[in-house]
């Protein structure tokens, strides 16, 4: 299915009723799949189909077991674009409506089918695929938030002062999307044994990784990175000529953009750096187990201790209502934000992504600011309450259903999750898929009807619950 196809068989959700892939209406409690037709999806995987196949059959409420049926192969169905080139895996995979590859979301997008690859080949090797094209994309560029499928592609962004390369969508320096590409490929070791990808080229995009990480420490001078872009609103572009705010050297790494694609207001994003402690350990842990370059490994443990305790020198605030919690941004010369973005990696998500413990006090008190009025980005209404973002102010008080999901995947109170799940129940606005984000007290009102990194997520969430607490499904 083209991305024009998949947007015309959305716009055609809508009102009271839910239309199938045959276009033959349904009333809403019909719940009819809203996938495209079996001969249209991307990519096929037996394993996700019989998971789905048992979470719906285990899953009292219906309507629940009908969203992780829509939102769990999304990703597969329509962003997945495979192939075998030159007799390995080549895997590219599109946000949803933006035709092109964020690090980021390909690498969240696929994470909830790690699981299954160990007892599935096929589901196995086009996310080493993926990995494979990820290498190439950080060496095209490590600066690089979004990459195209055709390398000799140019971007509609070209013009920004930066240096814009053919292949590359966006060239936003986003210390998150490095560190994704580390989760992911960890990850996938671990559940596989796989190491056909850790090769030569793999080995110097992880070292031009460290390298770009290391640069933006910034101890020295303002580094070779700078962005600017014309003409937009001030979140998509960087001041002080493109290299940001002043800023003190603190031994964190200095991030021009957040996970948002929104620029840093300070330079020094906590939950970006805390991710990157825990991915720099992550590739030290794959190379010392390789053994075929202790120095990259000992290089990247160095960098994630040196960065660990920046941030905990440097971005931990007494805050007068909720005690120490982690800033969200900071300087190194005494300025903060308080905030939280629902996107990830955020405040609520640092131990999601292998951080601390969610029964951490310093989490537990920042958690409780994250997901308070005390945020200025934390929405509530009769309907719904949670994380919004920057990124999309302004439009208004719109909800983030990552930022919903996420609180629930890091929750430990079985009332505070089923809280979540009725507010994601709420507030699809009858399409049966996640969003970006919906207008706090309609839900109708929302923003990008394919967006499958939120889909992913929300598949992931559900399994986690019925791995874990399965009774919730069973109520």
């Amino acid at each position: 299915m083209t991305r024009k196809e998949f947007n015309r068989f959305l716009l055609l959700l809508g009102g009271g009723t839910i239309v199938s892939p045959t276009l033959k209406a349904f009333p809403v409690n019909a719940f009819v799949a809203q996938r495209p037709p079996l001969a249209q999806r991307k990519f096929k995987s037996e394993s996700v189909e019989k998971l789905i196949a048992e979470i719906k059959s285990n899953c009292k409420d219906e309507e629940l077991g009908w969203l992780f049926e829509n939102c769990f192969p999304n990703t597969l169905d329509t962003t997945v674009f495979f192939e075998m080139k030159d007799g390995l895996p080549d895997t590219y995979v599109i946000t949803g409506d933006i035709d092109a590859m964020w690090l980021r979301d390909s690498s969240a997008q696929v994470n909830p089918y790690l699981p299954l690859c160990a007892e599935d080949k096929p589901l196995s090797l086009m996310i080493e695929g993926l990995i494979r094209r990820q290498t190439q994309c950080i060496l095209l560029d490590p600066y690089a938030n979004a990459f195209y499928k055709d390398s000799n592609r140019k971007s509609g962004w070209r013009t920004d002062k930066t240096e814009m390369k053919p292949g590359v969508h966006e060239r936003k320096w986003e210390l998150d999307s490095l560190c994704y590409c580390i989760r992911l490929a960890h990850q996938y070791w671990k559940e596989t044994g796989n190491i056909a990808m850790f090769d030569a080229t793999w080995e110097s995009a992880m070292q031009l990784a460290v390298d770009t990480m290391k640069e933006q420490q910034r101890k020295t001078g303002k580094g070779n990175y700078h962005f600017q872009r014309k003409h937009v609103r001030h979140t998509d572009t960087q001041a002080g000529g493109g290299y940001g705010h002043p800023w003190k050297p603190t031994g964190m790494i200095c991030s021009a953009f957040r996970n948002s694609d929104d620029a840093t207001a300070y330079l020094f994003n906590i939950p970006e750096n805390l991710f990157a402690v825990v991915s720099l350990r992550q590739l030290a842990e794959i190379l010392s187990a390789l053994k075929t370059n202790n120095t990259l490994a000992q290089e990247s443990l160095t960098l994630a201790n040196e960065v660990e305790q920046a941030v905990q020198a440097h971005g931990i605030v007494d805050h007068e209502k909720f005690g120490k919690i982690y800033a969200y941004e900071c300087d190194g010369l005494g300025h903060y934000v308080l905030i939280e973005d629902a996107g990830i990696p955020g405040l609520v998500t640092i131990p999601y992504l292998g951080y601390g413990r969610v029964e951490d006090e310093l989490y537990q008190g920042t958690r409780r600011f994250a997901l308070s009025p005390s945020n200025p980005y934390f929405y509530s209404s009769a309907i719904a309450e949670g994380n919004g973002s920057p990124h999309t102010e302004t439009k208004g008080e719109m909800i983030w259903h990552i930022g919903i999901v996420a609180r629930a995947m890091t929750s430990i109170d079985e009332q505070e999750i089923r809280k979540c799940l009725q507010m994601l129940k709420a507030t699809h606005a009858g399409k049966g898929f996640m969003h970006e984000s919906f207008k706090k007290d309609n839900p109708q009102n929302f923003t990008r009807h394919w967006f499958a990194w939120a889909n992913s997520l929300f598949g992931e969430m559900l399994w986690k619950v019925y791995r874990e607490k399965p009774s919730m499904l069973k109520l």
